[in-house]
Protein backbone atom coordinates (compact mmCIF):
# COMPACT_ATOMS: atom_id res chain seq x y z
CA UNK A 1 0.00 0.00 0.00
CA UNK A 2 1.19 3.53 -0.76
CA UNK A 3 2.36 5.71 2.09
CA UNK A 4 -0.61 8.07 1.83
CA UNK A 5 -3.05 5.18 2.07
CA UNK A 6 -1.28 3.73 5.10
CA UNK A 7 -1.44 7.04 6.95
CA UNK A 8 -5.06 7.70 5.98
CA UNK A 9 -6.21 4.24 7.07
CA UNK A 10 -4.25 4.41 10.32
CA UNK A 11 -5.74 7.76 11.30
CA UNK A 12 -9.21 6.66 10.26
CA UNK A 13 -8.92 3.57 12.46
CA UNK A 14 -7.54 5.62 15.34
CA UNK A 15 -5.32 2.95 16.87
CA UNK A 16 -2.20 0.87 16.30
CA UNK A 17 -1.71 -2.46 18.11
CA UNK A 18 1.80 -2.77 19.49
CA UNK A 19 2.82 -6.43 19.35
CA UNK A 20 5.78 -7.17 21.63
CA UNK A 21 6.04 -10.97 21.63
CA UNK A 22 8.39 -13.59 23.03
CA UNK A 23 8.36 -15.65 19.85
CA UNK A 24 6.79 -16.01 16.43
CA UNK A 25 3.81 -18.06 17.63
CA UNK A 26 2.88 -15.51 20.28
CA UNK A 27 3.19 -12.71 17.76
CA UNK A 28 0.84 -14.47 15.34
CA UNK A 29 -1.66 -15.16 18.11
CA UNK A 30 -1.70 -11.51 19.13
CA UNK A 31 -2.07 -10.28 15.56
CA UNK A 32 -4.95 -12.68 14.85
CA UNK A 33 -6.69 -11.52 18.01
CA UNK A 34 -6.39 -7.88 16.99
CA UNK A 35 -7.51 -8.48 13.40
CA UNK A 36 -10.59 -10.42 14.52
CA UNK A 37 -11.46 -7.45 16.71
CA UNK A 38 -11.21 -5.05 13.77
CA UNK A 39 -7.83 -3.62 14.72
CA UNK A 40 -5.71 -4.24 11.63
CA UNK A 41 -2.92 -1.67 12.14
CA UNK A 42 -0.10 -3.73 13.60
CA UNK A 43 3.29 -2.60 14.90
CA UNK A 44 5.63 -5.54 15.52
CA UNK A 45 8.46 -4.41 17.77
CA UNK A 46 12.03 -5.35 16.95
CA UNK A 47 12.41 -6.61 20.50
CA UNK A 48 10.60 -9.71 19.22
CA UNK A 49 13.21 -12.42 18.52
CA UNK A 50 14.00 -12.69 14.79
CA UNK A 51 11.56 -9.84 14.17
CA UNK A 52 12.47 -9.57 10.48
CA UNK A 53 11.39 -13.20 9.93
CA UNK A 54 8.15 -12.60 11.82
CA UNK A 55 7.48 -9.53 9.65
CA UNK A 56 8.00 -11.63 6.53
CA UNK A 57 5.53 -14.24 7.76
CA UNK A 58 2.93 -11.65 8.73
CA UNK A 59 3.28 -10.04 5.31
CA UNK A 60 2.75 -13.42 3.63
CA UNK A 61 -0.16 -14.58 5.76
CA UNK A 62 -2.13 -11.35 6.07
CA UNK A 63 -1.12 -9.40 2.98
CA UNK A 64 -3.22 -6.25 2.42
CA UNK A 65 -5.62 -7.17 5.25
CA UNK A 66 -3.31 -5.42 7.70
CA UNK A 67 -1.21 -2.28 7.91
CA UNK A 68 2.10 -3.84 8.90
CA UNK A 69 4.64 -1.77 10.76
CA UNK A 70 7.94 -2.31 12.56
CA UNK A 71 8.46 -0.78 15.98
CA UNK A 72 11.38 -0.11 18.32
CA UNK A 73 13.46 0.69 15.25
CA UNK A 74 16.66 2.24 16.60
CA UNK A 75 18.65 3.18 13.51
CA UNK A 76 18.47 3.52 9.74
CA UNK A 77 19.92 0.06 9.07
CA UNK A 78 17.22 -1.54 11.19
CA UNK A 79 14.66 0.51 9.26
CA UNK A 80 16.02 -0.85 5.95
CA UNK A 81 15.80 -4.43 7.20
CA UNK A 82 12.23 -3.87 8.36
CA UNK A 83 11.13 -2.39 5.05
CA UNK A 84 12.76 -5.20 3.09
CA UNK A 85 10.89 -7.65 5.34
CA UNK A 86 7.52 -6.15 4.44
CA UNK A 87 6.93 -3.25 6.84
CA UNK A 88 4.58 -0.54 5.51
CA UNK A 89 5.56 1.90 8.24
CA UNK A 90 8.41 2.41 10.69
CA UNK A 91 8.12 3.43 14.35
CA UNK A 92 11.03 4.54 16.50
CA UNK A 93 10.94 5.33 20.25
CA UNK A 94 13.07 8.43 19.61
CA UNK A 95 13.76 11.02 16.93
CA UNK A 96 16.55 10.05 14.52
CA UNK A 97 16.96 12.12 11.38
CA UNK A 98 18.67 9.27 9.52
CA UNK A 99 15.68 6.97 10.09
CA UNK A 100 13.41 9.67 8.69
CA UNK A 101 15.63 10.14 5.62
CA UNK A 102 15.72 6.40 4.96
CA UNK A 103 11.93 6.11 5.14
CA UNK A 104 11.33 9.17 3.00
CA UNK A 105 13.67 7.87 0.30
CA UNK A 106 11.71 4.60 0.27
CA UNK A 107 8.32 6.35 0.41
CA UNK A 108 7.41 4.65 3.67
CA UNK A 109 5.49 6.23 6.53
CA UNK A 110 7.63 7.08 9.56
CA UNK A 111 6.56 7.68 13.15
CA UNK A 112 9.19 9.05 15.55
CA UNK A 113 9.16 9.31 19.32
CA UNK A 114 9.06 12.77 20.89
CA UNK A 115 8.45 14.30 24.31
CA UNK A 116 9.62 17.92 24.36
CA UNK A 117 8.62 20.90 22.21
CA UNK A 118 12.15 20.94 20.76
CA UNK A 119 11.80 17.32 19.65
CA UNK A 120 8.38 18.04 18.17
CA UNK A 121 9.79 20.91 16.13
CA UNK A 122 12.83 18.93 14.92
CA UNK A 123 10.71 15.92 13.97
CA UNK A 124 8.23 18.04 12.04
CA UNK A 125 11.01 19.86 10.20
CA UNK A 126 12.62 16.53 9.27
CA UNK A 127 9.37 15.28 7.74
CA UNK A 128 8.04 12.75 10.29
CA UNK A 129 4.54 11.74 9.25
CA UNK A 130 3.23 11.16 12.77
CA UNK A 131 4.85 12.03 16.09
CA UNK A 132 4.78 9.33 18.74
CA UNK A 133 4.38 10.88 22.19
CA UNK A 134 6.33 8.37 24.26
CA UNK A 135 6.08 7.36 26.99
CA UNK A 136 2.65 8.94 27.14
CA UNK A 137 1.35 7.40 30.37
CA UNK A 138 3.37 9.48 32.84
CA UNK A 139 2.60 12.67 30.89
CA UNK A 140 -1.18 12.44 30.55
CA UNK A 141 -3.67 13.93 28.06
CA UNK A 142 -3.23 17.45 29.46
CA UNK A 143 0.38 17.38 28.33
CA UNK A 144 -0.75 16.56 24.80
CA UNK A 145 -3.18 19.49 24.89
CA UNK A 146 -0.34 21.76 25.98
CA UNK A 147 1.90 20.56 23.14
CA UNK A 148 -0.82 21.17 20.57
CA UNK A 149 -1.08 24.80 21.69
CA UNK A 150 2.08 25.93 19.88
CA UNK A 151 1.92 23.03 17.40
CA UNK A 152 -1.74 22.83 16.33
CA UNK A 153 -0.96 20.97 13.10
CA UNK A 154 1.18 18.27 14.70
CA UNK A 155 -0.11 14.74 14.09
CA UNK A 156 0.50 13.07 17.45
CA UNK A 157 -0.03 9.44 18.50
CA UNK A 158 0.46 8.80 22.23
CA UNK A 159 1.92 5.39 23.05
CA UNK A 160 2.88 3.76 26.33
CA UNK A 161 0.30 3.44 29.09
CA UNK A 162 -2.69 3.55 26.70
CA UNK A 163 -5.66 1.38 27.66
CA UNK A 164 -9.30 0.95 26.68
CA UNK A 165 -10.18 3.04 29.73
CA UNK A 166 -8.11 6.11 28.82
CA UNK A 167 -7.89 5.94 25.02
CA UNK A 168 -10.90 8.21 24.62
CA UNK A 169 -9.31 10.88 26.81
CA UNK A 170 -6.29 10.99 24.52
CA UNK A 171 -8.47 11.28 21.42
CA UNK A 172 -10.43 14.13 22.98
CA UNK A 173 -7.13 15.80 23.88
CA UNK A 174 -6.21 15.89 20.19
CA UNK A 175 -4.47 12.61 19.35
CA UNK A 176 -4.89 11.45 15.74
CA UNK A 177 -4.53 7.86 16.95
CA UNK A 178 -3.21 5.89 19.92
CA UNK A 179 -0.70 3.07 20.19
CA UNK A 180 -1.82 0.31 22.56
CA UNK A 181 0.22 -2.70 23.61
CA UNK A 182 0.42 -4.25 27.06
CA UNK A 183 -3.16 -3.70 28.20
CA UNK A 184 -4.51 -4.74 24.80
CA UNK A 185 -2.80 -8.13 24.97
CA UNK A 186 -4.08 -9.10 28.41
CA UNK A 187 -7.05 -11.48 28.49
CA UNK A 188 -9.33 -11.61 25.45
CA UNK A 189 -7.40 -9.72 22.78
CA UNK A 190 -10.27 -9.67 20.30
CA UNK A 191 -12.71 -8.22 22.82
CA UNK A 192 -10.10 -5.71 23.99
CA UNK A 193 -9.55 -4.56 20.41
CA UNK A 194 -13.28 -4.14 19.82
CA UNK A 195 -13.69 -2.15 23.02
CA UNK A 196 -10.68 0.05 22.25
CA UNK A 197 -12.05 0.96 18.82
CA UNK A 198 -15.52 1.57 20.26
CA UNK A 199 -14.08 3.97 22.86
CA UNK A 200 -12.19 5.83 20.13
CA UNK A 201 -15.29 6.17 17.96
CA UNK A 202 -17.32 7.41 20.93
CA UNK A 203 -14.64 9.96 21.86
CA UNK A 204 -14.50 11.28 18.30
CA UNK A 205 -18.26 11.63 18.17
CA UNK A 206 -18.30 13.45 21.51
CA UNK A 207 -15.56 15.77 20.28
CA UNK A 208 -17.59 16.54 17.14
CA UNK A 209 -20.67 17.35 19.22
CA UNK A 210 -18.69 19.69 21.47
CA UNK A 211 -17.24 21.42 18.43
CA UNK A 212 -20.67 21.90 16.88
CA UNK A 213 -22.05 23.32 20.11
CA UNK A 214 -19.15 25.74 20.37
CA UNK A 215 -17.91 24.44 23.71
Amino acid sequence: MKKEGVLADMKSLGAVAVVRAQDEDEALEQVWGCVKGGLNAIELTFTTPFAHRVLERLAREFGPRILLGAGTVLDSEMARVAMLSGADFIVSPHFDEEIVKTCRLSRKAVICGVVTPTEVMRAMEAGCDILKLFPAGPLGPDYLKALLGPFPYAQIMPTGGISTENAGDWIKAGAVAVGAGGSLMKGDITQNARELLARIRAAREEKKCLYRSGK
